[in-house]
């Protein structure tokens, strides 16, 4: 069998974020003074990616971007994290999610607006299966569900595990790419959305079946609940107890910690403790991918518990 080039490729959103720092997020008609502006690369997939390259994974990023401004920031940032992105696909009307994040540095919290313009734009059979199937891991999100779909069951069929970050089930669609995710990791608002249960251990259970190899929900400085085979039901790991900065990307972080764990052939209750401290160290930083951790600082902090 030919060896995989990448631990990890990825299909969907990337972003560019405007952070705006303020002492606190004004009420309507008011005026605020910005403390500082920062723009970061963001996005599920791209965050992810970059969270999975500092745990040391080979990454590719084989989704779509334009030919404009932001769409070279975000492939600088890629080059920078030594991110693969020879099978990037260039359209003329793409470019990334553009955000503008208000970071409130009382109460700790971010409010997001983003205009997705140009982020929508699908290219159905890319890329091609032989890219699909160049990684041990396929790491899916829900920008461009027709693309993430088909790429879902050439990884499924070629027995490929397939990892998703998903927040919206608006797409027609939508229920075809759940039903191709066997590594389920959502949190606790959608999937209290998806299974109509407040307790997300319960919706944990809703949300699993035999043919899945993981599903998680995280709740934030709650924890998370997951479960996986042979698991009668949900187990869960409490959160690391930090001091918080800004929680931008912290879910994103998650993802790519956990698809590197996976990746590396760890088990699903060490994918978990990993992907739980990789998050709460990017919580005690600014910003959605600088504060990042790398695998030796997130194994050093876990090595404190």
């Amino acid at each position: 069998m030919k060896r995989p080039r990448f631990d990890i490729v990825g299909l969907g959103c990337t972003a560019i974020d405007d952070l705006l720092f303020v002492v606190a997020y004004p009420p309507a008609d008011s005026k605020v003074q910005v403390r500082r502006w920062e723009r970061h690369c963001g996005g599920l997939t791209a965050t992810a990616l970059v969270a999975a390259a500092r745990a040391g994974s080979r990454c590719a990023f084989a989704g779509i971007l334009g030919n404009d401004e932001l769409s070279q920031f975000v492939l600088n940032r890629f080059a920078e994290e030594g991110i693969d992105t020879t099978h990037v696909c260039r359209s003329p009307n793409a470019q990334p999610v553009h955000a503008v994040i208000i970071v409130d540095e009382t109460r700790k919290t971010r409010t997001i607006f983003f205009d997705p313009t140009g982020a929508c734009q699908d290219e159905p059979k890319w890329p091609v299966e032989e890219v699909i199937l160049s990684g041990r891991v396929l790491f899916v999100d829900h920008l461009g569900v027709d693309r993430m779909i088909r790429a879902a069951r050439v990884a499924r069929r070629a027995g490929l595990p397939v990892v998703a970050d998903l927040e919206s089930s608006e797409h027609p669609r939508f229920a075809e790419l759940l039903e191709l995710v066997d590594h389920l990791i959502i949190s606790e608002s959608f999937a209290a959305k998806l299974t109509r249960q407040s307790d997300p251990a319960a919706a944990a259970e809703q949300l699993w079946d035999t043919w899945r190899q993981a599903v998680v929900v995280t709740c934030g400085a709650k924890g998370s609940w997951y479960i996986g085979p042979a698991m009668r039901t949900p187990r869960h790991q409490p959160a690391f107890q930090v001091e918080v900065v800004d929680t931008t990307g912290c879910g994103d972080v998650f993802h790519g910690a956990y698809a590197s764990c996976l990746a590396r052939g760890e088990d699903l209750a060490d994918r978990v403790r990993f992907a739980s401290a990789a998050a709460a160290i990017k919580a005690t930083k600014p910003g959605g991918q600088a504060g990042i951790p790398t695998r030796s600082v997130v194994e050093a902090f876990l090595a404190t518990f």
